[in-house]
């Protein structure tokens, strides 16, 4: 009768198909972003976007609104990123712009500070900017807040092709700040795949 054959010694540490298959959660979808471009000139200031979401490799939506007014009107946002991000950042920059109602930059300062530090909040993917009669501003969740130089700013997947044909409008045309957000998101549109033609542009005038 053949002996079934025992083998001595240590156990081994090599571990099963089943133990080596990962637990992981499943990947979240990219939300894509878009193209938001503000221009400051001639004594207006204009911010503009595209209406398109696009989730993976689909189109869901042409005509999102991207653009909002805050503080009756005073004070206008930009956002690119997730939707659902982007509005509860929108909510906690309203909150901060009404303990500094007349100080913009501190709002976007002490937003920036909370999404920083914030558990919650840090987990969001949105990109934020900000004008108002004195300031144009980017807020970022790395507890950025930039002023650009020339007040032409521009986010989101098609915002340097925004920015570079706003700056070359602004030197060699006479459009006015709305007409140039418009002509450069259009130029944007053509180039990146993210960005349609389906534009918004609001407008203030800027402080003397």
């Amino acid at each position: 009768m053949i002996q079934p054959q025992v083998r001595h010694g240590r156990p081994s540490n090599r571990a099963s198909p089943l133990q080596n298959q990962s637990c992981s959660m499943p990947k979240r979808i990219k939300s894509r972003s878009t193209t938001i471009l503000t221009v400051r000139h001639r004594g207006i200031v204009a911010i503009g976007g595209d209406g398109q979401v696009t989730l993976g490799t689909a189109i869901m939506k042409g005509d999102a609104m991207k653009i909002r007014r805050l503080m009756e009107g005073k004070v206008i946002t930009g956002f690119a990123g997730a939707s659902a991000d982007a509005f509860a950042l929108l909510e906690r920059f309203e909150a901060k712009l009404k303990d500094y109602p007349q100080n913009v930059p501190r709002a976007a300062t002490e937003l920036a500070k909370d999404w920083r530090t914030d558990r919650a909040l840090r987990r969001l993917e949105a990109l934020l900017t900000v004008v108002d009669a004195r300031s144009t501003l980017l807020v970022t969740g790395n507890g950025d807040v930039i002023q650009p130089t020339d007040g032409v700013l521009g986010i989101g997947s098609g915002g340097n092709y925004a920015v570079a044909a706003a700056r070359a409008l602004i030197a060699h045309s006479e459009l006015s700040a709305s007409e140039i957000v418009r002509q450069s998101l259009e130029i944007a549109a053509g180039i990146d795949i993210y960005t349609n033609t389906n534009i918004v542009v609001e407008e203030l005038p800027c402080a003397t």
